[in-house]
């Protein structure tokens, strides 16, 4: 590789890099604020089925669950204010990761991770020893401001800092901390759920400080990105930084390169009018699109409400969180698919197979519980049950190794240096957005539409198939900017967006 870049026969440029020690730490550093945000996904769900919980924050809902005449099995746990002790966490959320773009960008990525993991830390400890409904929503409001800071800086910092043939593997390294958090909060619940004396939901929200200290120590330990660094005029330093993380001498053509796009991004005065430019928009379309589309899945719907889920299907409370902690081991399985396959067999081959296995597993899901289950009925018989827990895993499965990481490796890596704050803080207030209608309306729509919900979703993964066939580019192996004029200028449609 002598001459700093070269062609391949592909005709994909690549600068010269070697996978550092620097890079890896750097990013499994990073990803642990994927571990933060999937802690609380997977904690979330288990905590709000166990009955201490419910009799201490929510006794109407204890006592709905404890009446065997309630109106519908569907509708037991239908209750706004437990939606919102769920939902409250990704409001505050998408409020925050609008201050967060401006925070990524003038202090970097780097700082903002610091002060995502302090806002989690505190927020821990006020859930943790909360005695009211109040306090209780307070430390999940502090925790979607910890979730929305890092979700704004952690995908860009490891888009930024990663070598380009291996960006989609680390990048995943993201989802994959969530998906591990998910199975390590479904497998925490299942034991405290056994806690005699009422308590063992305390436990379970106070490891979420594990997962915020890492990601608060992590963020000391690494360097900012060399992308930050020249963006805000520390050149020398920036340059440094890059060599020390591809580990060769030579990264003048990078160097390069990232000074370009920072001379560009310098002269936006205002980052967010700048991102509703026509050059901007292909990426934009694609960042909101996909976040709207992965909330739609219904994806969140079953992690959030897993136990909850199994428990409507009569279930008994150990048997919902064990096939809850079964969900949450596949969906880590499935995430390391991806590491493996996103940077081989490209973005959009994962997502259109994805497509296609979860349309027919919400279809068989849906097909069942109409079939089978009626509003007062206490259980499945056991083949059936063993079926619906098969199709929620295949389902899992599928979104854990495509639109689930793709949702957040896309568009991290799509935007100019100049609008990548901003688009990224797009993406997370979308994301955000669409998580807090689904947490705040999943148990009221399923109340509502019962078996058919999974029909509704359905619809929606089948909409999504169409939009990736027509408008979602191949971005393996682009570095990532060179986006304009290797992936945007050479799209049948997108082009016409692009200026000369």
């Amino acid at each position: 590789m002598a001459g700093g870049g070269f062609v391949s026969a592909s005709g994909e440029s690549h600068f010269e890099a070697k996978i550092t020690f620097a890079v890896i730490i750097s990013c499994i550093m990073a990803a642990t604020g994927g571990l933060m945000f999937g802690y609380d996904i997977g904690i979330s769900g288990g905590v709000t089925s166990m009955p201490s919980f419910l009799e201490k924050f929510f006794p109407e809902v204890y006592r709905k669950i404890q009446d065997h005449g309630v109106d519908s099995n569907y509708c037991k746990y239908d209750n706004q204010t437990l939606q919102l002790f769920t939902s409250s966490l990704y409001l505050a959320a998408l409020v925050a990761t609008m201050f967060a773009s401006s925070v990524t960008r003038t202090l970097g990525r780097k700082q903002t991770m610091l002060i995502a993991g302090i806002f989690f830390i505190v927020g821990t400890v006020l859930n943790a020893v909360a005695n009211s409904l109040l306090l209780l929503i307070v430390g999940r409001i502090l925790l979607g401001c910890g979730v929305g800071f890092a979700n704004q800086a952690v995908p860009v910092f490891i888009s930024e800092i990663a070598p380009t043939r291996i960006r989609g593997a680390l990048n995943i390294m993201f989802q994959l901390n969530i998906t591990i958090g998910i199975l390590i909060a479904n497998i925490v619940n299942y034991f405290t759920a056994k806690i005699e004396g009422g308590y063992g939901w305390r436990i379970s929200v106070a490891l979420a400080g594990i997962p915020a200290i890492m990601l608060t120590f992590g963020s000391l330990l690494v360097h900012d990105t060399p992308n930050s660094l020249i963006e805000r005029g520390l050149e020398d330093e920036g340059k440094a930084v890059l060599k020390k993380i591809r580990g060769v001498e030579n990264v003048e053509p990078e160097f390069q390169e990232i000074l370009k796009a920072s001379k560009v991004a310098k002269a936006v005065k205002n980052p967010f009018q700048n991102l509703l430019k026509r050059h901007n928009r292909p990426p934009l379309i694609i960042a909101v699109m996909m976040q709207v589309f992965q909330q739609f899945t219904g994806i969140n719907a079953i992690m959030f409400y897993a136990p909850v889920l199994f428990s409507t299907l009569g279930f008994k409370s150990d048997a919902s969180l064990y096939s809850a902690v079964i969900t949450g081991a596949v969906n880590v399985l499935s995430t390391l698919v991806s590491v493996y396959f996103v940077d081989k067999a490209g973005r959009r081959m994962l997502l259109l197979e994805a497509c296609v296995q979860m349309f027919v597993s919400q279809m068989v899901i849906g097909t069942v519980l109409g079939l089978k289950v009626q509003d007062h009925s206490d259980s499945l018989n056991k083949g059936l049950g063993v079926l619906v827990v098969v199709m929620v895993c295949t389902f899992v499965a599928s979104f854990a190794w495509s639109w689930g990481p793709l949702g957040w490796l896309i568009p991290s890596e799509t935007f100019p240096l100049e609008a990548r704050s901003a688009g990224q803080s797009v993406t997370v207030f979308t994301n955000m957005l669409f998580t807090f209608i689904i947490a705040q309306g999943f148990l009221s729509m399923m109340c509502h539409l019962k078996f058919g919900i999974f029909f509704f979703f359905s619809a929606w993964v089948l909409a999504m198939a169409i939009f990736t066939v027509l408008l979602i580019p191949e971005t393996k192996n682009i570095p990532i900017e060179e986006m304009t004029d290797k992936v945007w200028r050479n799209h049948w449609f997108w082009k016409s967006y692009m200026e000369d």
